[in-house]
């Protein structure tokens, strides 16, 4: 049984929104997607012209732990915007492009926002200040999506792998919260909004889960990005687990060092993954990622990336890391190592492959 075939149905008029997206890749086609199909007014502005014309006459096929459905929000592309502007401004934006083309993409949409609207940035990477700074903080909202993966691998067509939501393992996997950290009623009707596709929560430690989804995005994209081998693959392989490990460990510290709140990830408390050096504390976070060797042999977006061609968002994620380890006064070899390698991928000087990993942690000094 489609258990949303009545949502849309039992809400009051009031509760459904007008929505618009820019992006429609996998993050934006999934979360679009539901939004659409329990009731929202959803527009979606996309540069990828194959995209917007599937969807128009196709319609938008998602699928997941859940019933297959396909949605039809309204389709425009990017050159369509004076069309988009034309129409009612919309109560909500959601960005969900690449983190390097947040600023310009914020600016896009803060145009077609109503005054009294807000814009989510449902991305990965540490966007939220550019966001701000493009549409000021009183109207930004961060939303961060915590192991979840979705893919689109043709247009038209967006997929969720498992077999059940994070819901059933009682894990939250949206996360809305406001740029100072206060209780708000559009976090939290954010969430009640995003339910039907799995659990939530609003938070006031929105840099703490930042920080968190961002270390668990370091430790895995750009590792499958060099290798070219699915998570599972790479769980089975003693220097793919340890080159993850690493990169986490770093992350933690610096996420620590900057007095951050980290959150959870990788099912651990970040003072865990700080501690990897400890003999006793490797063994256990190298068996627990010798256990995922049996799940799915995934790819998050930065492998997904580099199937397709496209730019990876390196300089953003585990760059990012870099940069703050630096201000903070820790050490990152590691990290610095594999965005080097990940930057030579984009240009394609160096082949993907599982000799990458040993080359980035002898680089590193491992």
């Amino acid at each position: 049984m489609n258990d949303t075939t009545d949502i849309s149905r039992t809400r009051g008029e009031s509760t459904l929104k007008r929505i618009i997206f820019i992006g429609c890749g996998a993050v934006g086609s999934y979360i679009g997607g539901w939004l659409d199909h329990t009731g929202h007014d959803v527009t979606i502005v996309d540069p990828w012209a194959e995209q917007v014309e599937k969807i128009r006459v196709d319609g938008l096929s998602v699928n997941g732990p859940h019933e297959s459905f396909t949605a039809h929000p309204k389709m425009f592309h990017l050159h369509e915007n004076e069309l988009v502007a034309r129409q009612e401004k919309f109560d909500i934006g959601f960005i969900a492009m690449k983190a390097y083309d947040t600023r310009w993409a914020a600016n896009f949409i803060d145009a077609f926002v109503k005054p009294e609207g807000f814009i989510v940035s449902s991305q990965n990477c540490w966007t939220d200040p550019i966001v701000a700074d493009a549409v000021g903080a009183e109207r930004a909202v961060g939303l961060v999506m915590s192991s979840i993966s979705v893919a689109m691998w043709e247009a038209g067509k967006v997929e969720r792998p498992g077999k059940t939501r994070r819901r059933d393992d009682g894990h939250d996997v949206f996360r809305a919260g406001e740029h100072d950290g206060s209780e708000s009623q559009r976090t939290r009707d954010l969430v009640e909004m995003l339910d039907p596709i799995d659990a939530g929560r609003t938070t006031t430690n929105l840099w703490g889960e930042r920080w968190a989804k961002l270390s668990q995005n370091c430790m895995g994209n750009p590792v499958v990005a060099i290798s070219d081998m699915g998570m599972a693959d790479l769980s089975k392989e003693a220097r793919g687990r340890e080159l993850q490990i690493r990169l986490a460990a770093e992350c933690a510290r610096v996420g620590l060092a900057l007095g951050l709140k980290v959150e959870k990830f990788g099912g651990l408390d970040p003072q865990r993954w700080a501690d990897s050096s400890h003999g006793d504390v490797y063994e256990e976070l190298d068996g627990m990622l010798s256990e995922k060797a049996g799940g799915a042999n995934w790819r998050p977006s930065m492998g997904q990336d580099v199937v397709k061609g496209r730019q990876t968002e390196i300089s953003q994620m585990n760059g990012y890391v870099v940069e703050r380890a630096s201000k903070a006064g820790v050490e990152a070899p590691v990290n610095r190592a594999i965005v080097e390698a990940v930057k030579a991928v984009d240009a394609g000087t160096l082949k993907p492959g599982i000799e990458n990993v040993d080359a980035v942690l002898a680089r590193a000094g491992f």
